[in-house]
């Protein structure tokens, strides 16, 4: 049955408004919040999830979104993370098809648009929890979604790729409650009729959600605070126990491992000191939707330092996070009004209930903070300060916090736009996190600032001394500078640190190579191989290292299987190539050129190696045409003129050689061989000139 009118909405300090300008108003502020990041970048996670994801690409089968992670990894093996979310990868593959590749721009524009009408949908969704049914409590329920819509915690979901999961689960959670509330309508002269096919199709919304993002079980916990207890508890227990029981079985394995890096305080061996630290994680998350000032895209590594002692001060945070559920729940249980038990339970029930997949209490999380997991947990924070307005009305700090957050998220959202902006932010929120320094420092070495790059690698290490990924990126830009000692002295420990970590043993082997250790290099590539077998790179540097020790055969060999594991790794071939010309097998050289040309029809590289092995064969034709084919794509290559310069010099067509000469020698001014050439060339076209005067 429906409640009567609820009695605060004459405090709500907001005007009357028809449901249809409602919903353009919330609407609005959502696209408003977040319209600045439309044409931002792929940052952090979205590299592993949406460019680095060979689901997304129209050659992979379409059923394999079916047998792997979120991350594209098949959910069987060791180092998947179970994140099983198929639908959400079949929309980034939509996303993908559309575009015609990875373009950001429409990424994003969904993940916008989908929170606008997620904000829109809020208001049935608040309607319904505050007053019984979406006709009630108009004023309460736009109050609740418009601060929905502009909550700053809202932004790593969406402006961050990757939380288009959050996104569609919350979307796919929102229709299943929705639904199920279907189920429950009033008949003429009986009451309320209960309609069983509705809760049917509640529960496959519920599914819908749950294959979209873990979370979306949450809702049967939600809806379980409605009506029609008998036949709502044997459906929704069946329902929901059968869903769990199907996404065990995909799992596979069992729960993802994580490490300590990833979450500390579930390593935390005393109990007593475990449970504080997560206590004190949930204070920290409360906060967050108290007060979104201090956000971070990562709160893992030293960000949250542990609670090593029942002394520490912060253990007060906990104690008044308790104190104010408590509470909350006192009167939500207690109170005499009806409408306040109703909303305090169904606030807390939407606040607690969908982060409780996050919360550590069933299973191992792989992070310590993440704003994204705190989407739906909003709704209910909405409710509770909704009600509390309506309560003591307070238009004029309703209007500041209203204009706070849009303008917070607006800020936050040009932050997600780049992987610098993201990244740079983070520094003053998180200064002690190695993980915050590791990405500034790798965004500036992919940029090509590798000085400022060794700064942040090196403050990277010394706030985490074990951290072997910033060891690995440091070593090599070490190496490329030629700091050679200190480069393998920091490999050596990343992998003595870990010893599976199979690139930093190759880039060790390639350190040890430089170093003329040979024997070390080779033991270094070949660990590398024993802990990832399919790792085309390293057979290619294993080539290198066989070709500098002239063992031929061995290196042709490890450059095969690189080519065989990675069909269009240019290098491997082109060097296959170059080693069968030095060696003289010109007939196999051309033979091995011709294959990967058919593999990398557009290889200029390759194109040049292989004419030069036909001019030798004096297949000057076929020759000439690989030569000018690698000019059309690269026409600055002095080397790619001069070599077609000598060829016609030899096939007697000076004056196209002279002409070439010239072009090369114009872009090259110091290759010896070259100017030695033309002069030759020029040499013998004044005893032509003089022959024939």
């Amino acid at each position: 049955m429906a409640l009567p009118e609820v009695h605060w909405e004459r405090h709500v300090l907001l005007p009357a408004a028809s449901p249809c300008h409602s919903r353009i108003v919330v609407g609005m502020a959502a696209l408003l919040c977040f319209i600045n990041s439309y044409d931002g970048d792929f940052v952090f996670d979205d590299s592993e999830a949406i460019i680095n994801n060979k689901d997304l690409k129209p050659e992979t089968p379409l059923n394999n979104i079916w047998g792997n992670d979120f991350w594209g990894t098949n959910l069987s093996s060791n180092t998947s993370h179970k994140s099983y979310r198929p639908l959400t990868v079949l929309t980034f593959r939509l996303n993908y098809l559309l575009a015609g590749g990875l373009h950001p721009v429409g990424f994003h524009v969904l993940n916008i648009a989908l929170h606008s009408v997620i904000s829109v949908l809020m208001i049935d969704v608040f309607a319904i929890l505050m007053g019984g049914t979406v006709s009630q409590a108009p004023k309460s329920s736009f109050l609740a979604a418009l601060l929905f819509a502009v909550h700053p915690v809202h932004t790593e979901s969406v402006a961050g790729i990757v939380g288009r999961a959050d996104l569609l689960c919350a979307l796919f959670f929102q229709l299943s409650f929705l639904t199920y509330c279907r189920a429950f309508q009033r008949g003429n002269h009986k009451g309320e009729i209960f309609s069983a096919r509705w809760v049917i199709i509640s529960l496959m919304l519920c599914a819908v959600a749950m294959l979209c993002k873990e979370q979306g079980i949450t809702v049967l916990v939600t809806v379980f605070f409605k009506r029609g207890f008998l036949t709502r508890v044997a459906l929704l227990t069946f329902g929901g126990g059968l869903l769990l029981y199907t996404r065990w079985r995909i799992m596979g394995t069992g729960p993802p491992a994580f490490t300590e890096v990833d979450n500390p305080a579930s390593f935390q061996e005393n109990v007593f000191l475990r449970a504080i630290n997560y206590h004190y994680y949930y204070f920290l998350n409360t906060w967050l939707l108290l007060c979104p000032w201090w956000l971070c895209f990562d709160w893992s590594m030293g960000c949250v330092p542990l609670i090593e002692s029942a002394l520490d001060w912060r253990v007060m945070w906990p104690i008044l996070l308790w104190g104010g559920l408590g509470s909350l729940t006192i009167q939500a249980l207690c109170s005499a009004d009806g409408h306040r038990r109703r909303v305090l339970t169904l606030g807390l029930v939407l606040l607690v209930v969908p982060f409780l997949p996050a919360s550590n209490l069933f299973f191992r999380v792989g992070f310590v903070i993440a704003e994204r997991v705190l989407y739906l947990s909003t709704a209910g924070y909405c409710l509770i300060v909704t009600y509390g307005v309506g309560q003591k009305p307070l238009r004029l700090a309703l209007l500041a916090l209203l204009c706070t957050n849009m303008a917070r998220c607006a800020f936050r959202s040009h932050q997600w736009r780049s992987e610098q902006s993201l990244f740079s932010s983070a520094l003053s929120v998180c200064p002690f996190n190695a993980k915050v320094h590791y990405n500034v420092g790798k965004n500036l070495a992919d940029r090509g600032n590798q000085s400022a790059a060794i700064r942040y690698y090196r403050e990277a290490v010394r706030l985490h001394p074990k951290y072997v990924h910033a060891m690995n990126n440091l070593g090599n830009i070490l190496k490329e500078r030629n700091e050679l000692l200190e480069a393998e002295e920091l490999l050596a420990k990343a992998v003595h640190i870990q010893p599976d970590f199979a690139a930093a043993w190759m880039n060790l082997g390639i350190v040890q190579n430089s170093l003329k250790r040979f024997d070390d290099a080779e033991q270094s590539y070949w660990n590398a191989i024993k802990f990832r077998r399919k790792y085309p790179d390293c057979y290619y540097n294993l080539g290198r290292l066989y070709a500098d020790l002239n063992r031929h055969l061995d290196a042709l060999n490890a450059w095969r299987n690189a080519t065989m594991l990675k069909p269009d790794h240019s290098l491997a071939w082109n060097n296959m190539v170059i080693l069968l010309d030095n060696t003289g097998n010109l007939a196999q050289a051309e033979r091995v050129g011709k294959e990967a040309l058919k593999l990398l029809p557009k290889d200029h590289t390759i194109m040049f190696s292989l004419a030069n092995v036909l001019g030798k064969q004096q297949k000057y034709k076929e020759s000439e045409s690989f030569f000018l084919n690698s000019l059309k794509i690269n026409p600055n290559a002095a080397s790619c003129h001069g070599n077609l310069a000598v060829l016609y010099h030899r096939w007697g067509k000076l004056d196209f050689a002279k002409k070439h000469y010239e072009l090369s020698l114009e872009l090259d001014p110091n290759a010896a061989g070259t100017r030695e050439n033309y002069s030759m060339l020029r040499r013998k076209l004044h005893q032509q000139h003089k022959t024939t005067v």
